[in-house]
């Protein structure tokens, strides 16, 4: 399942070959230094830093003779490849038509009540009620006499390690290190994200 670090530079429109206008997101993608070579995964880097660097980290990266990194992440080798640490994996290693599967961190929400959060129906809001967006009862009195674990409650929503897959590429432009893909990726513009190539069994194939 091959791999690479990028970034989501916002969302646009483009039309396809038939014609047809499709809402697609960029990603920036690459190039990825590679960092460590492990037995079954590689460690890449992606964007620069900047500024000032802990001790060990600089050290490490001086060891390897590559800048320095902001985003580093593990991602499964590509069995028939071989990896040496230095070499920088490009987007070109991604084509038009190809099916991948992006991971980022939702946008946050915040601390929402349960309505917002589960879409909860809400009590009544006739004048009498005294219970319109409140939790209500929990449903547990002597036996099990505790809230079941897993219980939808109000808390902190979104800022969530997401994952949407099957996105079709409809673009990769490769001088400028960026692809496009159909559809929606989790997380604002400027987050980073791990893109990769959808396994087959994710991919449903439409009637």
């Amino acid at each position: 399942m091959f791999g690479l670090l990028g970034k989501k530079l916002g969302t646009t429109q483009v039309f396809d070959e038939q014609g047809t206008l499709v809402a697609v997101t960029a990603l920036e993608v690459g190039p990825c230094p590679v960092l460590r070579v492990l037995d079954k995964k590689v460690q890449l880097g992606f964007d620069t830093a900047k500024g000032r660097i802990k001790k060990p980290k600089e050290g490490f990266f001086k060891k390897i003779n590559v800048s320095a990194c902001k985003f580093i992440r593990e991602v499964e080798k590509e069995p028939a490849k071989e990896y040496k640490v230095g070499d920088q994996l490009k987007v070109d290693n991604f084509k038009a038509g190809d099916f991948v599967d992006v991971t980022g961190v939702s946008i946050g929400k915040g601390f929402q009540g349960g309505m917002k959060r589960w879409h909860w129906k809400g009590g009544p809001m006739t004048h009498g009620s005294t219970s319109h967006r409140r939790i209500g009862s929990l449903g547990s009195s002597t036996t099990p006499g505790r809230v079941w674990k897993g219980h939808h409650l109000p808390g902190h929503m979104g800022n969530a390690r997401v994952t949407v897959q099957n996105l079709k590429v409809i673009i990769v432009n490769a001088e400028n290190n960026y692809l496009l893909v159909k559809g929606s990726v989790p997380g604002k513009k400027n987050n980073y994200v791990l893109v990769k190539k959808a396994i087959k069994k994710n991919i449903i194939k439409k009637k």
